[in-house]
C-alpha cells in the first residue's frame, strides 16, 4: 500500500486543526491537514448566527471548565485574543464587540473560515478532505490509515473536537484515538445546552415559550446573568447554556428573576407608594408581562396590594429572588454547543499540547478536557492551544 510522509499529519480542520496547520506550516513543516467533511470549518460557519464570535475580550483562565483548571493558562497566555484580533485586521475582516467582551464578524462567519484556509495554502499545507481515518497505528512514528492509501509522519495532531452536533459529523475519533494509545479520557458530557423539564414544570414553561427575560442563573456554586429563554421543551438562552456546564443530574437551579434588586423590599416599597394597584400590575411593571400574570398567585393576583400582608409579598419576592427548579436532563449532544470533558490534561504538556507518555502525538481543541464559557472562549481556545501544537511539531 502507497504510505506518503509528512512532518505531522492533523486530524480535524475545523478552528484548532486549521490554526495549528498554519502555525507548523509557516514554520517549514510539511503539514498534512485531514478531515471527513467535505469543506473545513463547519462548526465555524454555524457559530455566532453565522457570524462567528470568533473571541472574546476576557478570555481568561477563570472562564474554562477543567479537572485541571490552571491547564489553560500557558496557551492563554502564549496565543492570545489580542493575536487573533491582529490575524483577522491583517485580513481586513471587519468585526464589532456585541456584549460581554463577545467579537463577532460584521460579515459572515465564511471569512473566517477563507482567512484560515488561506493562511493554510500561503504555508504550504496540503488539505484533504472527505477522507475517513479507518485507523492509526504506531510504527516510527505514527501511521494513518485512510481510504485511499496510508500517510505517516513523526508528529500526529487530534484536532477532531468533541460528540456536540453530530448532524453536522461530530464523533468521538480523537477520543478512542487517545485511550488506544495509552491516554485518559475525563467522562464527557453535553455542554452549552438548553435543559429541559418535567410534566411538573413543563405546563408552566411551555405557557411561555418564546419569552426572554434577564435573570441571573446558579448551580453549584457558580452564576451567570445573562438572559433566560423559555422553550416548549424547557429552559434555553445564554443563562441556561451557561449553567448547564455547571449542572449535574438532580442538581437544582436557583434563578434569580429581578437581578440586582431585593424583590420583597421593592414589592413592599410599591404596595406603600400605589397601594390600590393590582399585584398583577406591579408585577407587570417589575418583570415581562405575560411572566408576571404567570407567577403572580391566582387568588391574589387582581387585589389590591394594599390588601395583601407583607408576608404574602415577602413570600412571592423570595420566590422571584431564588426560583428553585430541578431540570429533568439536556438536549443532549444533538444542541451542545460543546463538549464537555475529553482528553485527560493531566497527560499533556501545557506549553506544547504533547503527550507526556507517547512522544509525538498532541491533542488540541474542543478534543481536550477544557471547555470555555458562552460567548467566544471555546474559540479562543482552539486558536491558543492550536499555536502552541504548531510552535511544537
Amino acid at each position: 500500500m502507497r504510505r506518503e510522509r509528512f512532518d505531522a499529519v492533523i486530524l480535524g480542520a475545523g478552528a484548532a486543526g486549521m490554526m495549528c496547520a498554519m502555525a507548523a506550516g509557516r514554520r517549514g513543516r510539511r503539514v498534512l491537514l485531514i478531515d471527513h467533511a467535505a469543506e473545513p470549518g463547519r462548526k465555524i460557519l454555524i457559530s455566532g448566527g453565522g457570524r462567528c464570535n470568533f473571541t472574546n475580550l476576557d478570555a481568561r483562565p477563570e472562564r474554562f471548565f477543567s479537572a485541571n483548571p490552571h491547564f489553560c493558562r500557558s496557551a492563554l497566555a502564549r496565543y492570545t485574543q489580542a493575536d487573533f484580533v491582529a490575524l483577522v485586521d491583517r485580513h481586513g475582516i471587519a468585526w464589532h464587540e456585541k456584549t460581554l467582551g463577545q467579537l463577532f464578524c460584521d460579515g459572515s462567519a465564511r471569512q473566517v473560515v477563507d482567512m484560515l484556509a488561506r493562511e493554510c495554502a500561503d504555508a504550504g499545507v496540503a488539505l484533504r478532505l472527505g477522507q475517513r481515518v479507518a485507523g492509526v497505528t504506531r510504527d516510527d512514528g505514527f501511521v494513518v490509515a485512510l481510504e485511499a492509501g496510508e500517510v505517516a509522519a513523526p508528529a500526529l495532531v487530534l484536532a477532531t473536537g468533541g460528540l456536540s452536533i453530530p448532524r453536522m459529523g461530530a464523533t468521538g475519533l480523537a477520543h478512542d484515538i487517545a485511550r488506544a494509545m495509552g491516554l485518559a479520557v475525563t467522562p464527557l458530557r453535553p455542554a452549552l445546552v438548553p435543559l429541559v423539564f418535567s410534566d411538573a414544570d413543563l405546563g408552566f414553561m411551555r405557557a411561555l415559550s418564546g419569552l426572554s427575560a434577564e435573570v441571573e442563573a446558579s448551580c453549584n456554586g457558580v452564576a451567570f446573568r445573562e438572559n433566560l429563554l423559555f422553550t416548549h421543551r424547557g429552559l434555553s438562552g445564554p443563562a441556561i447554556l451557561q449553567v448547564s456546564s455547571c449542572w449535574r443530574e438532580g442538581d437544582a437551579l436557583s434563578i434569580d428573576l429581578l437581578p440586582g434588586l431585593d424583590a420583597a423590599a421593592s414589592l413592599r416599597s410599591r404596595k406603600r407608594e400605589r397601594p390600590r394597584a393590582a399585584l398583577k400590575t406591579i408585577l407587570g411593571e417589575m418583570l415581562p408581562q405575560r411572566l408576571a400574570q404567570a407567577l403572580a398567585p391566582e387568588a391574589l393576583r387582581d387585589r389590591p396590594v394594599a390588601e395583601l400582608a407583607d408576608r404574602d409579598l415577602d413570600m412571592l419576592g423570595e420566590a422571584l429572588d431564588a426560583w428553585r427548579v430541578v431540570p429533568a436532563g439536556s438536549e443532549g449532544y444533538a444542541k451542545a454547543e460543546v463538549t464537555l470533558g475529553g482528553i485527560d490534561t493531566r497527560g499533556l504538556s501545557s506549553k506544547t499540547m504533547e503527550a507526556r507518555d507517547v512522544p509525538g502525538l498532541y491533542a488540541i481543541g474542543e478534543a481536550v478536557d477544557v471547555t470555555g464559557w458562552l460567548g467566544g472562549y471555546n474559540f479562543q481556545w482552539a486558536w491558543s492551544s492550536g499555536w502552541c501544537a504548531g510552535q511544537a511539531l
